[in-house]
């Protein structure tokens, strides 16, 4: 089958494209950057990229020949306060342009929405599904809860909540009911009706065989982590309150934290149905879950993550439009060393941040990252998808990967803190020596008074970490 895939570089999409290519399906893969495409599927021979944004109508034309085609476009942690908006707005225009193909069957997966209240995130979930029901092609939803797996936003958040706080004083939201599902189980649903007809033009709730309150959630993660964890609920915790507790004992970003906790608040508990039967799944329970998500972890094999997606409103278009940096009306602190050792200097430029740290004077990039996080930005928290690789889209603590070229022998990082302007740091080597560029791009007064007050602590920070880079 010939099938169209969209949110390409998402948390679902890159875990369920390796399974379509294992049954040889050609796939066309939607991205809003051909310069994110994913490394892994690149050079693929069953793989062409398409570059469309969704939110904005262009030229972009659909293969005719389309067999099915996965929605997997999301925006919960979008810093716009329309994001139902926007949704809906991408919902749209995919409808447009698919309606002109040959394309039988879309696959969407959208969130339960029984309780009688939804929070913002489920409404737009269900307004996304009305707005794709077309008499051109079948629609197939899949509603999950909570999905559970390495790598996405909820697991990492209970991960970080359990690992890091041995008695918990939270919101009275963790006794609500949720019944969460195995990534695994997703995907498996997700392949599964891949060209079902009792799935055409069908809605199905899919959920693990547990109904659970997020307090059950985190005790039974703590249990198979073997850490015992002491839990007491208070109501005087108020929505915003309890955004704030997320956003400062998690990796979660203030927005995506007001989101889950808008949601937190409704009841998700799946309506009964034969779609068991009929895709032949049976879910695994909520403990054996997580376990299967550590070994993924303990092999250092996590496909994906929700850290993948760009951090809305702060690039506000391509990747690409960033990795010239530019050369007038900017601040620059540019140095250069003698290398001796050129495979480790190299070594070391790829395994910068995260875990191993930035080599110099750990304690102010941590103190950066804390004063970011103050300000609503991501801090230093969300580290590295791996220890020693670099791809570009990859998050590095609070930066972008916009290049890393081992062939050039260079890396280009995009700052995603709170800043009255743009930065770059990019490490270059060129015959021999190491160069290591600083470049901020002011706005406004502010700006340039931020560089000023910053300037006296360049010259220990990149004094020292290019020399650290170049040690052997």
């Amino acid at each position: 089958m010939k099938i169209l895939v969209t949110g390409t570089t998402g948390y679902i999409a890159k875990r369920l494209i390796p399974i379509l290519l294992e049954n040889n399906h050609a796939l066309v893969c939607c991205v809003r950057d051909i310069n994110r495409v994913p490394l892994e599927f690149k050079n693929h021979p069953l793989v062409e990229f398409l570059e469309v944004d969704f939110l904005k109508p262009s030229k972009v034309k659909f293969p005719d020949d389309l067999d099915a085609t996965y929605y997997l476009i999301h925006s919960m942690s979008t810093s716009s306060s329309n994001f139902e908006d926007l949704e809906n707005t991408c919902a749209e225009n995919f409808k447009s342009l698919l309606e002109s193909t040959q394309c039988r069957q879309v696959l969407y997966l959208s969130g339960i929405v029984n309780a009688d209240t939804l929070s913002k995130h489920l409404k737009s979930r269900l307004q996304v599904e009305k707005t794709l029901r077309s008499d051109s092609y079948s629609l197939t939803t899949f509603r999950a809860g909570i999905i559970v797996g390495s790598g996405s936003a909820s697991f990492e958040i209970i991960r970080d909540l359990v690992e890091k706080l041995p008695v918990m004083v939270t919101p009275k939201w963790l006794d609500t009911k949720t019944q969460p599902i195995a990534i695994r189980d997703v995907l498996s649903f997700l392949e599964k009706a891949l060209g079902r007809e009792e799935t055409f033009n069908k809605s199905f709730d899919i959920c693990g065989p547990e109904i659970l309150t997020y307090k059950e959630m985190l005790l039974q993660f703590a249990e198979v982590r073997g850490f015992k964890r002491y839990i007491f609920t208070l109501p005087v915790l108020t929505p915003k309150l309890s955004s704030y507790w997320l956003y400062f004992v998690t990796s979660t970003s203030f927005k995506l934290a007001q989101a889950l906790v808008d949601s937190m608040k409704v009841e998700v508990i799946a309506k009964p149905s034969e779609i068991n039967k009929i895709i032949g799944v049976e879910p695994i329970d909520y403990k054996t879950s997580v376990a299967l998500a550590f070994q993924i972890i303990e092999q250092n094999t996590v496909v994906s993550s929700w850290k993948d997606a760009i951090s809305s409103g702060v690039i506000h278009n391509q990747l690409s439009e960033h990795i010239q940096i530019p050369e007038f009306g900017c601040f620059k602190d540019i140095r250069s060393r003698k290398i001796e050792n050129e495979a480790q200097t190299m070594l070391k430029i790829w395994s910068i941040g995260g875990k191993n740290g930035w080599y110099k004077l750990n304690g102010l990039w941590k103190l950066r990252g804390f004063i970011d996080q103050i300000f609503g930005g991501v801090g230093l928290r969300r580290g590295r998808r791996d220890d020693t690789d670099l791809r570009a889209g990859d998050a590095l603590d609070f930066w972008r990967v916009l290049l890393a070229d081992k062939e050039k022998k260079r890396v280009l990082l995009f700052a995603e803190m709170k800043l009255p302007g743009e930065a770059w740091l990019e490490f270059e080597i060129i015959e021999g020596n190491l160069y290591q560029r600083a470049v901020f791009r002011p706005k406004g007064l502010l700006g340039r008074l931020y560089w000023y007050a910053v300037l006296p602590f360049h010259a220990f920070v990149f004094n020292g970490m290019i020399d650290e880079l170049v040690a052997t």
